[in-house]
């Protein structure tokens, strides 16, 4: 979360909104361990990774619809014969990634 939560903060103080993908559970092997995190604007801005590059688009397809639902979300990546050259793991390991709608900064204006 460190390395995200600069970024999370500066689109917010710029009144962007922003969803958080977190890897929660991994199955066999993996590019980034759990807990891993990826931050994302509504515009397509992103920052950290899930997946080291593998999953990324998916993913900030996936956050973009959360941000427009407002509903959390619970996605799986992992190699399938349909997806192993399109969407998925090369590495042969599955992840789930929850991804979360952030809640909006409180108002600087309010006490």
């Amino acid at each position: 979360m460190r390395e995200v939560l600069p970024r999370i903060r500066q689109w917010r103080r710029q009144g962007k909104r922003v969803a958080l993908a977190t890897v929660v559970k991994v199955w066999g092997s993996a590019p980034r361990p759990l807990g891993s995190k990826m931050a994302v604007t509504e515009a397509g801005d992103m920052a950290g990774s899930v997946s080291g590059g593998c999953v990324e688009g998916a993913v900030l397809a996936e956050s973009k619809a959360v941000l427009a639902s407002g509903q959390p979300k619970l996605v799986s990546y992992g190699v399938s014969d349909e997806t192993a050259w399109s969407v998925g793991l090369s590495c042969g390991g599955t992840i789930e990634v929850f991804i979360e709608p952030l809640e909006p900064e409180p108002s600087e204006s309010k006490p």
